[in-house]
């Protein structure tokens, strides 16, 4: 089990930013942040220490012959509750992601399939729109190109809100469709794919841009199937010439344009050095839930049977309309313990 010293670590880092809070000191924003993430951890951390003083006081009472039997009774209680808990102070004490707390940037592309395809990615669109809107998260589109059938050629979209990157992390990856296409005479079932990229927004201090390592175009801004959404040259390109990376933002205002851009552009290279990162350390060691890699087959959604499929846990669920109309918890909280079981054993081992 973890060292009391350590609880007691933790408790009085909390203690201390409550009271900075209170008196108004140093960074609120930061501080509200570790706040934020302590509280959790702390509310175990006492409830243990409440459960381990009354086991000690339990102990104590077997001494006194009148109340042998009831602190006999109230020990064998307390004991049977110690596993639990002690599992659930565990789990509040394991490493957490520092992006886990960040808003993302989500980026949905068709795959093979084509219009099918396209149309596909439409409704995953709609899916993470539901799914935010459940939360009480907003999720703006910053950039999308639609095809003449209302499909999706790419969507960027901006989701922000309490723990965004945390619950959306896991939809990463190749998410595969079988279903007869509207698109489709025969009725034949066809198999199309989609490729979900969820980054954490990056904030300013994460990531130096060098203002010499970007090309910036003006162009006029175009809508769905080309037509002019205005006249003027609003539509910002931002090319960073080391990565190749290129990053596009269509609102009415130039100047807004860049700011979205840059914003979309830090947090692509953010999550570049985090793979870089995050490959380091898988090759010293087996990767958890999946890769993380965008190319990787993470899910299936079958039309005919009514099933969503999560590759990498093996979890089938039979409510596939409730999950495209965003019920999604389900699917994320098993995946989240899936991680954090993984996570244990590997601090075990």
């Amino acid at each position: 089990m973890v060292p009391v010293d350590r609880l007691n670590e933790i408790t009085q880092r909390f203690e201390y930013i409550e009271a900075q809070m209170a008196e108004g000191g140093g960074d609120i924003a930061q501080l509200g942040r570790e706040y934020a993430e302590l509280r959790p951890v702390v509310e175990e951390i006492r409830a243990y220490k409440d459960l381990l003083a009354g086991i000690e006081a339990a102990r104590e009472m077997l001494d006194d012959p009148e109340m042998k039997e009831l602190a006999a009774e109230e020990l064998a209680e307390l004991e049977a509750r110690r596993p639990a808990l002690e599992d659930k102070l565990q789990l509040a004490l394991l490493p957490r992601d520092k992006a886990d707390a960040r808003p993302a940037i989500i980026e949905i592309r068709p795959g093979t399939g084509g219009e099918e395809a396209a149309l596909f990615a439409g409704d995953l669109l709609r899916m993470y729109q539901r799914y935010a809107e459940a939360r009480g998260w907003s999720f703006d589109i910053i950039e999308m190109t639609q095809t003449e059938l209302g499909g999706i050629k790419e969507v960027v979209a901006n989701v922000r809100g309490d723990g965004v990157f945390a619950r959306l992390k896991y939809e990463s990856g190749v998410h595969r469709v079988q279903r007869v296409p509207e698109t489709e005479s025969g009725g034949r079932i066809h198999t199309s794919a989609a490729t979900v990229a969820v980054l954490p927004e990056a904030e300013e201090v994460d990531i130096q841009i060098d203002p010499g390592e970007l090309r910036i175009d003006t162009m006029r801004a175009s809508g769905a199937g080309g037509q002019h959404v205005n006249t003027t040259d609003s539509a910002v390109r931002i090319t960073h010439v080391p990565t190749g990376i290129v990053v596009t933002s269509s609102e009415k205002s130039q100047h807004r344009n860049r700011e979205i851009a840059m914003q979309v552009l830090r947090t692509r290279l953010y999550d570049m050095e985090r793979q870089k990162a995050h490959d380091e350390r898988s090759a010293t060691r087996a990767a958890q839930v999946g890769s993380g890699d965008r190319s990787e087959r993470i899910r299936t959604y079958n039309f005919p049977q009514g099933r969503m499929t999560d590759h990498r846990i093996n979890l089938t669920l039979y409510k596939l309309d409730q999950v495209l109309q965003g019920d999604l918890d389900e699917v994320i909280d098993a995946l989240t313990a899936d991680a954090q079981a993984a996570l244990l054993a590997e601090m075990e081992g």
